[in-house]
């Protein structure tokens, strides 16, 4: 038996398949490995989306769209532990996933790349939530997530107290493989804190 999931959601134009070999050598031994599936087509770049994002669509549908990319991750998130995480819009999915009932099984986040989609939600939720580790990463060259919007990302953690371990490289938007082997530590130690945690 699986002793939890690492659950790890592709960007924009992503696919699972895409997703896959990354989640699968980041996942901790014993743990067994998830990729959602977005759900949108992107109209121009092809590829999926979790949702389209303001100037294709109004502000409203934009967020109608996560909401319901939301619930139907929550839908196929297995029991147990579960360590969230994903590369830019897909990390947004995770963190965003700590406002839903699937926040008492997240024992951990790994963000890459990505930025908060909902900022004041975020920062109105974490504090009442018992702190888990999170491991980021994030590009200084990034130009489709500058270094400064993911900071503010991952400073609402650090401003609740939760445990962030931070992977800055001077590459642009993508995983820094230099610092993999130091992710994957992080994510393993996380899976070994389970007991801690529940």
């Amino acid at each position: 038996m699986d002793k939890g999931t690492l659950v790890m959601m592709h960007g924009m134009t992503g696919t699972s398949e895409k997703m896959e070999d990354l989640a699968r050598r980041l996942t901790p031994d014993g743990w067994s490995t998830l990729c959602p599936q977005a759900k949108i087509v992107h109209p121009t770049r092809g590829g999926f989306a979790w949702w389209l994002f303001e100037g294709a669509i109004s502000k409203e549908e934009s967020m109608t769209q996560m909401e319901q990319s939301l619930s139907e991750v929550l839908e196929i998130l297995p029991d147990g532990p579960i360590i969230v995480g994903g590369f830019s819009q897909g990390g947004a999915m995770a963190s965003a996933l700590l406002g839903t009932e699937a926040s008492n099984s997240i024992v951990g986040l790994v963000l890459i790349a990505t930025k908060t989609a909902r900022p004041d939600e975020l920062r109105g939720t974490i504090p009442f939530l018992k702190p888990r580790p999170v491991a980021w990463m994030h590009g200084e060259r990034d130009h489709l997530v500058p270094l400064d919007v993911g900071r503010e990302h991952i400073e609402i953690f650090e401003e609740a107290g939760w445990p962030v371990v931070r992977f800055e490289h001077e590459k642009g938007h993508m995983v820094n493989l230099n610092q993999f082997e130091e992710m994957r530590e992080e994510v393993s130690s996380m899976a070994g804190n389970v007991r801690d945690n529940r």
